[in-house]
């Protein structure tokens, strides 16, 4: 119990991060995203949960941009990282993509070697100044990512080699490579066994030491075991935000108590 309440303390006493204020997503007439209000906190798991088609992937996709890529897409509202509106003419998305890294439902690791996945963030961005400065990034990124004593000895055999766990493992080592504040996660252990869940969800407790992360999951379960704050959407609506252990135990809105409890979803 004392754990729990100094959890609690801790995550009260967070900075802000990101700061979302009645955020709205078209997608041509079709209102996707309505009024969201959310303030994400550093150093901190937030589960995204709902029902298949509730805005949460949708919402997700806003704090790295990503939503710029689809032509019928049109976000409104404020979002700001460290206070900076991310949707700034002035912002440039491929920095902004540096800063918040995503690792999406299925691995897809690069077609080259475990080494250039892991090389190319802090090539292109800049990053590094000679190979041995990218050697350092590449091994501490790989110990990040929880996988360095599987693929120490083989950093140049290609990375679609690996088992499906373990490239999920290099995807996320290749996020943080570029030294983001925000790791976005779709879904990252859907297409995953039992076991490489089970090392991913322990990797996600670790990374929140040095990131802020936010997952998306259809599993109640596994926002229950990694976060620290979960948000409840449902028909495009943020429906309840708050601890983790609060919404699972004590929502306040029926249609929470509904999804957690199976009537809904």
């Amino acid at each position: 119990m004392n754990d729990m309440r100094m959890l609690e303390r801790e995550v009260d006493t967070q900075a802000i991060k990101f700061d979302c204020e009645n955020v709205q997503v078209y997608y041509g007439d079709n209102h996707a995203i309505k009024d969201v209000n959310v303030r994400i906190e550093s150093n901190t798991v937030t589960a995204f949960i709902g029902p298949s088609g509730c805005g949460k992937s949708t919402f997700l996709r806003c704090l790295n941009r990503m939503n710029d890529t689809i032509d019928i897409c049109r976000v409104e509202g404020k979002l700001a990282l460290d206070g900076e509106d991310i949707y700034d003419r002035k912002v440039d998305p491929v920095q902004l993509r540096a800063k918040v890294g995503m690792v999406f439902q299925k691995p897809n690791p690069f077609p080259k070697s475990i080494y250039d996945n892991i090389a190319y963030g802090p090539r292109i961005h800049g990053l590094v100044d000679s190979k041995a400065d990218l050697d350092v990034v590449v091994e501490k990124s790989l110990r990040r990512g929880a996988i360095w004593d599987e693929v120490k000895d083989r950093l140049h055999a290609p990375g679609t080699g690996l088992s499906g766990g373990q490239q999920q493992r290099l995807c996320i080592a290749r996020a943080v490579a570029t030294e983001p504040e925000v790791l976005l996660m779709d879904e990252p252990c859907s297409a995953l066994d039992p076991i490489a869940t089970a090392q991913v969800e322990e990797l996600i407790e670790e990374l929140r030491t040095n990131f802020s992360v936010i997952i998306v999951t259809h599993s109640m379960q596994q926002a229950a075991r990694v976060s620290q704050r979960t948000a409840f959407f449902h028909l495009g609506e943020l429906v309840e935000f708050g601890r983790t252990g609060d919404i699972f135990t004590n929502p306040k809105d029926p249609r929470t108590e509904s999804y957690i409890t199976g009537r809904i979803g």
